[in-house]
């Protein structure tokens, strides 16, 4: 019995273990990264400011980019544990969290030996299935390891790392998009219809809490998944008529519907021709923000950020199409197929659009995760209990990430040479030096490819996963993790100690400005808690300062700038006063009387 007991928190450690490593730990030990993540964080701030909850407001302009949901995350977070780059992350973080436990769940049910609805006669289900079982295929080998080969590929990458500690919306979106088509699948194996009903209602609040999160691509692109699925498998009929579309399409109007009629309401037409016309269709159709990108920008976000597990994403789908599950009528058999189906859709949908992303190849993820788990697990059970057999996709993807690896000691071990390029932080490369970051990640890469090298040498080719798992817990605690905080240091430190010097020497009505060569850092906003005037080009700033002169409303002018700035705008010295500097930046006063 304590065995037993002691089993059932296995899952729950490793949930926890993945999510704190991966999306825990030292969350708000470094500021806001400039330029996205304060946008999001300040229009939190200012719905605890003015109360309106309704109008997301940005350096005093509206900003209808995204829905409100991870706003109001956001605030209430901010009003819970306080104002700070911590509490900004958290939803993102426990978002992270709860799509890889949900995962780990689907898995888990997924591998017991039980039941579901298929096409066979109803008097050969009523002598096979229990009312309200899962139906197991007989044909498909049981392996318990399955959520934990699934889990780790989907936590421990740098796209889910990266968004699940930033204060973006995208994480949250990934759990609601993700969620949904899981709900789906749940539902989709469920006999008994009270059982199905419940996980399809779930799918359509999902989709909702989807649609508050980021839009119409919500219920559009996992909808279009979800309907290409049934047409494949010709289960189309009876999951029409499974659907509870009253209660479905009733919760999701309920739920989503009220806050667009509220900001048309507030804003009138600028809501409709921003949120709808710029921020969905125009990113479509047109490049928007200067994201533009090759064909096949998303399938190399999916080779890198996915790494190394993504090296094994051409054989797990051979897999799937060897299997040919489509012809199978039990639905059990059809996971790998949906996996399959979500991944090309999502990578084929934001192909197509013309602006490029990062962001956008993120609900590809669990997709490739369960794919990649479906595949390592049919590797150990068709070699379990008897000598390894050779697999062509086995030792192709051992060798490929064997050079991989290869490639990132080197990589690891060259980067300060390549991480002095930005004027924002031109000393980086010699602080990760320092450091000894390139020792450490050459090492931990180096290891891994010998390691690889061995189980090439020896037929150990499942051992690849262990590998993988080890490198990258390693790579993320001593490598990635570090790196973040030397970046805060260099490129986000100096700014916040700006602005609290900016809040000791401003005088009442003063104007801040911030004048830099390159782009805006929109984090001076959320520290000093202020309206800015940026200029991101030198020529700029003179014409300002001479405008703020002749209207005569204020004496003086503090500016954020940089030396290289000053010279280029042929300002000198005997025309500012300088108050403090940090890092590259320089904070002066430019008097206007």
């Amino acid at each position: 019995m304590k065995a037993l007991q002691a089993n059932r928190w296995v899952p729950w450690i490793w949930i926890g273990l993945l999510g704190g490593l991966a999306f825990g730990y030292g969350l708000g030990s470094t500021g806001l990264l400039d330029e996205t993540e304060p946008l999001f964080a300040e229009a939190a701030r200012q719905m605890t400011v003015t109360g309106d909850w309704i109008t997301p407001y940005f350096n005093g302009v509206t900003r209808f980019d995204k829905p409100p949901l991870i706003y109001w995350l956001m605030a209430i977070a901010y009003q819970t544990i306080g104002v700070n780059s911590w509490a900004a992350r958290l939803p993102s973080a426990l978002a992270a969290t709860a799509l890889v436990g949900f995962i780990f769940y689907i898995a888990q049910q997924w591998v017991k030996p039980v039941r579901s609805p298929s096409v066979e006669s109803p008097t050969r289900q009523a002598e096979t299935a229990s009312p309200g079982s899962l139906d197991r295929p007989s044909s498909s080998p049981i392996d318990l390891a399955l959520p934990y080969l699934i889990t780790a590929p989907l936590a421990l990458n740098l796209q889910m790392i990266f968004f699940g500690r930033t204060g973006y919306s995208d994480m949250l979106l990934n759990l609601c998009f993700s969620g949904s088509i899981l709900a789906f699948w749940r539902g989709y194996g469920q006999a008994e219809p009270r059982r199905r009903n419940r996980w399809y209602i779930l799918l359509w609040i999902l989709m909702a809490l989807g649609i508050l999160t980021k839009g119409p691509v919500a219920i559009v692109l996992p909808g279009g998944i979800m309907a290409l699925f049934v047409l494949i498998t010709g289960q189309w009929r009876k999951v029409w008529q499974e659907m509870p579309w009253k209660w479905g399409l009733s919760l999701l109007v309920a739920i989503a519907l009220p806050w667009y009629i509220l900001a048309y309401l507030a804003n009138g037409q600028s809501f409709i021709d921003a949120f709808f016309g710029f921020h969905n269709v125009a990113r479509f159709t047109q490049v928007v923000n200067k994201h533009s990108g090759p064909w096949y920008y998303h399938f190399l976000m999916v080779l890198g950020g996915f790494a190394p597990w993504s090296l094994a994403l051409p054989a797990a789908i051979a897999q799937v199409i060897q299997q040919k599950p489509w012809r199978s009528a039990d639905r059990q058999q059809h996971l790998g197929l949906l996996a399959l189906i979500w991944f090309s859709s999502v990578l084929g949908f934001f192909t197509i659009a013309q602006t490029k992303y990062i962001t956008y190849s993120l609900p590809s993820i669990p997709a490739a995760a369960i794919l990649v788990g479906l595949w390592w697990s049919q590797q150990r059970q068709s070699a379990s209990g008897k000598p390894q057999e050779k697999n062509l996709g086995q030792i192709i993807t051992l060798a490929v990430t064997g050079l991989l690896a290869i490639a990132l000691a080197v990589a690891a071990w060259l980067c300060p040479n390549w991480l002095q390029g930005d004027p924002a932080m031109p000393n980086l490369g010699k602080q990760v030096a320092a450091f000894g970051l390139p020792y450490l990640g050459s090492a931990i890469w180096a290891t891994a490819a010998i390691s690889i090298l061995l189980a090439f040498l020896f037929q150990k080719y499942r051992r690849l996963w262990t590998i993988n798992l080890a490198a990258m817990a390693l790579f993320i605690a001593l490598f990635v993790l570090p790196l973040l905080g030397l970046v805060d240091q260099e490129r986000q430190l100096p700014l916040r100690q700006l602005a609290v010097e900016i809040r000791q020497v401003q005088t009442s009505g003063e104007p801040l400005i911030m004048a830099v060569n390159f782009f805006e850092k929109p984090s001076l906003v959320f520290y000093t808690q202020q309206p800015i005037v940026f200029i991101t080009r030198s020529v700029k700033l003179r014409p300002e300062l001479e405008q703020l002169r002749q209207a005569g409303t204020v004496k003086s002018a503090l500016v954020v700038t940089t030396p290289k700035t000053l010279e280029e705008a042929q300002i000198s010295t005997d025309r500012y006063q300088s108050l403090a500097t940090a890092g590259v930046y320089q904070l002066v006063r430019f008097p206007l009387d």
